[in-house]
C-alpha cells in the first residue's frame, strides 16, 4: 500500500552518490543541497550507494546551521541522521542496508551468502594479488569488508584525494581494475558474485542480483507512475549499468554533479 507521505509525489529520484551528487569521496555542495531540497517538494528523491552509512554521512551530511536545513525543512522527520533525514530513500550497500522515511527496512548479509570457508578462500587471493601488484604507491584497507558486499582496493582506501586522483589516471592507462576483474571472475565463477567496476580506486564484489537493481525492490510498494536514475559509471562493467538500464528505470548519465544540478532543472524543476 502506497505512504501517504508520496500521495503527491509519484515520481521517484535515485542518485549514485560519487560523481554524481558529490566529488570522489568529498561533501556536497550548497547548490546541490538546495537542488534537491527543491526537487523533494515534487518528487520523492533516496540515493543508492555501495558505500556504507558512514562514508555517505561524510559526504551527505552538513553540520551546523547551513546545508542540510533547507532540506528538512522540505520533509522533517524525527532521526538522528541527516542523510536518513533529507532522503525519502536510503540505499547503502546497493540497498542491501535501506531506509525509507527515515525507518530502517530489513538487511542482508553477503557473508551469510558465500559462507566463512569460500570467503576466506576469496580474501586469501585478493590479498596474495594486491601483494604482487606493482603500483606506484600503497597505501592501506585493501579489502573492506561490508555488510552486503566487499570492497577490494588495490592502492588503499586510505589513499589521499589526491592520491586517488593519480591512481585513478593511472589505473585508466594500465587497466589494474579492469585485469584484477577479469582474473577474479575465471578463478571465482563458481561463486555466483559479481565483481564491479566504480569510483576512482577499487571495485565491489556481491552476490548475482545484489547490484543497485536490489533496491528497486525496496519501493516497488509504493508503484511510482516512474523512476528516474542519475549516475556517472553507467557503462558496461560500471556499478551503475544495470540499474540504469533496467526496463523498471528511466537512465541518465551524468558527468559529475554540476551536471546533475543542469539535467534537474531541465527535467524538473524549471517548468
Amino acid at each position: 500500500m502506497a505512504s501517504a507521505a508520496f500521495a503527491n509525489r509519484k515520481k521517484l529520484v535515485l542518485f549514485d552518490v560519487d560523481e554524481t551528487l558529490t566529488l570522489a569521496r568529498q561533501a556536497a555542495s550548497q547548490e546541490m543541497l538546495d537542488t534537491l531540497a527543491a526537487l523533494r517538494k515534487k518528487a520523492a528523491i533516496g540515493f543508492v550507494s555501495g558505500s556504507d552509512m558512514k562514508k555517505i554521512e561524510e559526504q551527505l551530511s552538513v553540520r551546523g546551521t547551513q546545508g542540510y536545513q533547507s532540506i528538512l525543512d522540505a520533509w522533517p522527520t524525527e532521526t538522528s541522521t541527516p542523510a536518513i533525514q533529507a532522503f525519502d530513500y536510503a540505499f547503502y550497500e546497493n540497498g542491501l542496508v535501506a531506509y525509507k522515511l527515515g525507518e530502517a527496512l530489513p538487511s542482508d548479509s553477503f557473508i551469510l551468502y558465500v559462507g566463512e570457508e569460500r570467503y576466506k578462500r576469496l580474501v586469501n587471493f585478493l590479498l596474495h594479488y594486491i601483494a604482487d601488484l606493482d603500483l606506484p604507491i600503497k597505501r592501506g584497507t585493501f579489502v573492506e569488508f561490508r555488510n552486503g558486499m566487499i570492497n577490494v582496493s588495490p592502492i588503499g582506501r586510505n589513499a589521499t584525494l589526491q592520491e586517488r586522483k593519480d591512481f585513478n589516471q593511472f589505473d585508466q592507462a594500465n587497466g589494474v581494475r579492469a585485469a584484477f576483474v577479469k582474473v577474479l571472475r575465471e578463478k571465482f565463477a563458481d561463486y555466483g558474485l559479481t565483481f564491479s567496476i566504480g569510483g576512482q580506486i577499487s571495485f565491489d564484489v556481491f552476490p548475482n542480483g545484489w547490484d543497485k537493481r536490489y533496491a528497486l525492490s525496496r519501493v516497488e510498494d509504493e508503484q511510482f507512475e516512474e523512476i528516474h536514475f542519475f549516475g556517472d559509471k553507467t557503462d558496461p562493467g560500471g556499478n551503475d549499468h544495470e540499474i540504469f538500464s533496467d526496463p523498471r528505470t528511466i537512465g541518465h548519465t551524468v558527468e559529475g554533479p554540476s551536471h546533475t544540478i543542469r539535467l534537474l532543472k531541465e527535467l524538473f524543476l524549471d517548468h
